[in-house]
């Protein structure tokens, strides 16, 4: 592929990522898009690291999943590090799984028996968040190029804009949903017990604090139940 046809498949990439509805669908378009675009690229997925427990996203492969568990386990590898890094690299690169990687001791030999020849992770990020890792997988050693991971780089910089968009859409839905089940919640307190608007809320901020329940929680139960 030369790059003028690259940039035109980057081109409808990025317009199909925005044509997304949601944040499955964005991650899904993005690790697809990654094994059609990046030259030798067999399977993709995104991990993301909640302390040091792994959150395989989208994978197109079982292969993704093994060697994300695999390095949870090792707490070890080029993903892992690329999702935790905060300075230096954002690119990390195996060329050949066949030879010693000195930096993954464990994870490299233990990588190659599942199937990996060689692969790329690459930070997804934005100004003022950190988002995980786009991983990229090649059953071939030495499969991944200069031109690779060029590729990926500019798919990963699209991708950590399209996937934090997405999550924020995801977010402000959540928060309307939230809000709408509060104000059913307290219609229907005031209607059965006949309180004010703001005796309503009070019942159920109470509630919350004394249960320790979060208060969208309450009001989802209320509406269920018509009651406490």
């Amino acid at each position: 592929m030369d790059w003028r046809e690259f940039a035109q498949q980057m081109a409808s990439m990025s317009r199909e990522l925005l044509a997304q509805s949601s944040v499955e669908d964005t991650l899904t378009c993005i690790t697809s898009s990654a094994t059609e675009l990046v030259e030798g690229c067999d399977a993709a997925g995104i991990l993301v690291l909640h302390g040091h427990t792994v959150q395989t996203l989208a994978p197109t492969g079982r292969l993704v999943i093994d060697s994300d568990r695999l390095q949870e386990r090792l707490s070890e590898g080029p993903c892992f590090d690329a999702a935790r890094t905060r300075q230096g690299a954002r690119v990390f690169r195996i060329a050949d799984f066949t030879h010693e990687q000195p930096r993954w001791p464990a994870y490299a030999p233990q990588a190659r028996a599942l199937g990996v020849g060689s692969m790329m992770g690459f930070l997804l990020y934005t100004d003022d968040e950190e988002l995980g890792a786009l991983n990229l997988y090649s059953r071939e050693p030495g499969a991944f190029t200069e031109v690779s991971e060029t590729a990926g780089w500019l798919l990963a910089s699209h991708a950590a804009v399209a996937f934090s968009s997405a999550r924020t859409h995801a977010q402000m839905e959540q928060a309307v949903a939230t809000r709408h089940t509060i104000g059913e919640a307290m219609g229907i307190l005031m209607g059965a017990r006949h309180l004010t608007e703001q005796q309503a809320f009070d019942v159920l901020r109470r509630y919350s604090q004394e249960k320790n329940i979060k208060l969208r929680e309450v009001a989802r139960r209320i509406c269920e139940k018509g009651d406490l």
